[in-house]
C-alpha cells in the first residue's frame, strides 16, 4: 500500500488553474498532490548577447522556493549570495525541455522567461514547474501574438521512483525519501522523449525495471496532457 492509498501506476490529483496573476503574459498555480507551484512567463523584446543576429527567440527559466514551502525553512537565495545548485540545476532542467517542443525562429529575437515559485512542496517540484511553466507559456505567446502559438506539440512531464522494488508513479515526499531509484521523464503529446534523469540511489537495477519505469512514465504523462488539453484546448 502507498502512502497515500494510490495504486502504484496512478498519479496524484492533478489540477491547473490558469490566469492567476493579473500582470504576468501568462500563468498557472499547479496544485498536484500537496504540491504548490505558481508559475509565470514573460515575453521580453531581446534576447541574450550570445544570440544577436541568429534570428531565433529563447526561453530560459528560473525556480525557486519560498522559505516556509518544506517542512523545514529553506534560507532564501538572495542572503546566500548565490543560487543553491539545485534551483540552478531544475531551471537548466525547465528551461531546456520546454524549448524542445517551441520553434525558436518564429518567436524573433525575443525571448520567453518563465517564473517558477513554490508554495509548498511535496515531491515533484521540478516536473510540477515544467507543466505549469508549459501552460504559462502557451497563454503568453496567445496574448502577445494574436493567438498565434509557436509551439509544437503539447509537453507533459513526471517523476517516478522504485520503492521496496516496486516502480511507483509520481512519487510523494515520503516515497520519494524512501526510493531506491528515481527517474524524471519528459515525454511530449505525441509520445516522444524529451529527457530522462534516472539515479539508482542504493543499488544498482536491470534494463528491465528501467523500461518498466519508462512505460508507466508516459502512462502518467499522457494522462497529464489530457489535462493541459483540457485547460489550454488545441494548440
Amino acid at each position: 500500500m502507498r502512502e497515500d492509498g494510490r495504486k502504484f501506476d496512478e498519479l496524484r490529483n492533478l489540477e491547473i488553474i490558469p490566469d492567476v496573476m493579473k500582470y504576468a503574459d501568462g500563468s498557472a498555480e499547479v496544485r498536484w498532490g500537496n504540491n504548490r507551484v505558481l508559475c509565470s512567463a514573460s515575453w521580453e523584446p531581446r534576447v541574450p548577447p550570445w544570440m544577436k543576429g541568429q534570428g531565433e527567440g529563447w526561453i530560459t527559466a528560473e525556480y525557486g522556493m519560498l522559505p516556509r514551502s518544506a517542512p523545514q525553512r529553506i534560507q532564501r537565495d538572495i542572503n546566500r549570495l548565490r543560487k543553491s545548485p539545485r534551483s540552478v540545476e531544475i531551471q537548466r532542467l525547465i528551461g531546456r525541455v520546454i524549448r524542445s517542443v517551441v520553434d525558436l525562429k518564429k518567436m524573433g529575437e525575443n525571448t520567453m522567461m518563465i517564473d517558477c515559485d513554490v508554495i509548498q512542496a511535496d515531491g515533484g517540484t521540478r516536473v510540477t514547474s515544467i507543466i505549469g511553466g508549459f501552460v504559462a507559456l502557451v497563454q503568453a505567446f496567445r496574448s502577445i501574438n494574436n493567438g498565434m502559438v509557436p509551439i509544437k506539440d503539447y509537453l507533459g512531464a513526471v517523476s517516478l521512483g522504485i520503492v521496496n522494488n516496486q516502480v511507483m508513479l509520481d512519487l510523494c515526499y515520503e516515497e520519494d525519501f524512501r526510493a531506491e531509484a528515481d527517474m524524471n521523464i519528459a515525454v511530449t503529446g505525441a509520445g516522444e522523449i524529451v529527457e530522462i534523469q534516472v539515479t539508482a540511489e542504493k543499488k544498482p537495477f536491470p534494463l528491465e525495471t528501467f523500461n518498466s519505469m519508462v512505460k508507466v512514465g508516459m502512462k502518467g504523462i499522457k494522462e497529464i496532457v489530457e489535462i493541459q488539453k483540457k485547460v489550454l484546448g488545441e494548440l
